[in-house]
C-alpha cells in the first residue's frame, strides 16, 4: 500500500436481519448495490462483492493524497429466517476466502440497531459467530456499527448519553473490540460528507491495528 497512490479496504457486513447492514454497505460505498428494504423475512440470502469508486480527500500519506476503494462483503443475516446457522456460516466463510483470500480483510463491522437492547444471548451468540468465522484475533479486526442511530437521537439521547444508558452487554462488547465503534443514520442516505467521516473512523481503526489484514482459507478449521 505505500508503494502506491491508491488504498484499499476490504470490509465485510456482519448482523442479524433488519439491523440495516445492507443498507450500511450501501453507505460505506456510496451506491446501491444492496438489495435492502424492510421485509418480515431476511432479505439477503448470498454473499455479494460491491466496490467504490476512487475516493479522494479521506487519506493522506507522507504527505501526498492517496485515492481511496472500499470493498464491502454484504453477508447473510445470523441467524436467519430461511437458513440454518452452518448454511450461513458456511456461506460466509467461503465468501471471505474467495473475496479476500489474497489482500486479507481488514475489518468485519458488527451491525447492531442502536433503537434496540443488546441482550445477553444475543451478544454471546452473535460473538461465537464471529469467532468462528475470523479465529482467535476477532477482537482486533472487528467494528460495532450502531445503525438506526436517528432514532436514538429522536429519543433524546446523544452519543455521550446513550453509551451512559446503554447495557452492560453492549458495553462489554464495545470494550472488548477497543471501542470501535460508529453510530450510522438509516434514516436517508448518507451525505457525501458524513460518509467522509465514516470512512476516516474506519481508517482510522485500521490504523490503530498497524494496517494488518486477517488472511482467510477455505478450510473449515
Amino acid at each position: 500500500m505505500a508503494d502506491s497512490s491508491e488504498m484499499t479496504i476490504n470490509l465485510v457486513v456482519l448482523g442479524r436481519t433488519q439491523t440495516g447492514k445492507s443498507a450500511a454497505g450501501n453507505s460505506l460505498l456510496g451506491s446501491s448495490d444492496f438489495e435492502s428494504h424492510c421485509s418480515p423475512s431476511s432479505v439477503t440470502t448470498c454473499c455479494s462483492l460491491g466496490r467504490s469508486c476512487r475516493i479522494l480527500g479521506i487519506i493522506r500519506r507522507n504527505g501526498c493524497e492517496l485515492s481511496l476503494r472500499v470493498q464491502v462483503l454484504d453477508t447473510p443475516s445470523y441467524p436467519h429466517s430461511a437458513l440454518s446457522t452452518e448454511q450461513v456460516r458456511d456461506t460466509v466463510r467461503s465468501a471471505l476466502a474467495h473475496h479476500f483470500r489474497e489482500e486479507g480483510l481488514h475489518l468485519a463491522l458488527l451491525v447492531l440497531r442502536a433503537d434496540l437492547p443488546l441482550c445477553p444471548d444475543e451478544s454471546d451468540h452473535t460473538i461465537q459467530f464471529i469467532q468462528e468465522l475470523l479465529g482467535p484475533t476477532w477482537k482486533d479486526f472487528t467494528a460495532v456499527l450502531l445503525t438506526h442511530a436517528d432514532k436514538a437521537a429522536e429519543a433524546g439521547f446523544s452519543e455521550e448519553a446513550y453509551l451512559h444508558s446503554a447495557s452492560s452487554t453492549l458495553l462489554s462488547l464495545l470494550s472488548s473490540v477497543q471501542h470501535k465503534y460508529i453510530f450510522l443514520d438509516n434514516q436517508k442516505s448518507i451525505i457525501k460528507e458524513e460518509r467522509a467521516i465514516v470512512l476516516r473512523k474506519l481508517l482510522n481503526f485500521i490504523r490503530q491495528n498497524n494496517y494488518q489484514v486477517l488472511l482467510l482459507k477455505h478450510s473449515k478449521e
